[in-house]
């Protein structure tokens, strides 16, 4: 997808981090002094990576922050992550992405609601990117994440009417949709999940509809959301 962000590719185990451009001066000197505690010449566990300001060693499971500039995510440790949650933090170069799964069963996306974004496919991913200032839409494909047109006015329309699609936070968010037979599912989801199910789809892909591993981890990814998934607040 050229115009949304890059998808995030895991660094070699061991890579060095240096610090990031754009961060203002006393962010900088928080992450050269953990940098500097911390020593980054210290041996790397086979397939662990490093936080990507810091340099700390991360779990399989770590944050993420948008570099909008770059229109990219980078990896980070949990201190990290947490100095980019603020509004405008680092000159708004950056902002972490939430973590939270969001869901809002009391206004339900109608078929003829589906069809007047005129989407091609069954499952698709939606984002406000702020470079373009518009709404940009998506779904996975063999190729990666395929970029589709949307009518920017029927979506104006459905977010007046969907609270879920109002909330929206531009470049760290998605509208995720998923159409089944049982009904329209919609969640508010971090937008790296959107890029790590794309690229893990794109692996797997085999045929046509993708193949009995695709469907596998695509049924992981929705249970898990399912799972996750809170209501609204105010809903």
């Amino acid at each position: 997808m050229t115009t949304g962000l890059r998808r995030f590719v895991k660094p070699p185990a061991g890579a060095q981090a240096g610090l990031p451009p754009g961060l203002p001066p006393a962010i900088q000197d928080v992450l050269a002094a953990r940098a500097a505690a911390r020593g980054r010449d210290t041996a790397v566990p086979d397939g662990a990576e490093r936080c990507e300001m810091c340099g700390e060693v991360l779990s399989d499971r770590h944050g993420h922050v948008v570099d909008l500039d770059k229109r990219s995510l980078a990896c980070t440790c949990r201190a990290c992550y947490l100095l980019f949650t603020h509004e405008g933090a680092a000159g708004g170069h950056y902002r972490a992405v939430p973590e939270h799964v969001l869901h809002d069963p009391g206004h339900p996306l109608t078929d003829a609601d589906w069809n007047e974004l005129q989407i091609p496919v069954a499952m698709a991913f939606f984002f406000y990117n702020s470079a373009l200032e518009q709404i940009v839409a998506g779904y996975p494909s063999p190729g990666g994440a395929t970029e589709c047109e949307l009518d920017l006015a029927a979506w104006e329309r459905l977010a007046a009417a969907h609270p879920l699609l109002a909330r929206l936070a531009p470049d760290v968010e998605a509208i995720f949709v998923n159409r089944t037979n049982e009904g329209n599912e919609v969640y508010l989801i971090p937008i790296d999940e959107c890029y790590a199910l794309v690229g893990e789809l794109r692996l797997r892909w085999q045929g046509f509809d993708g193949g009995a591993e695709v469907r596998a981890s695509l049924a992981t990814f929705l249970d898990g959301l399912r799972r996750r998934a809170r209501v609204l607040a105010g809903a």
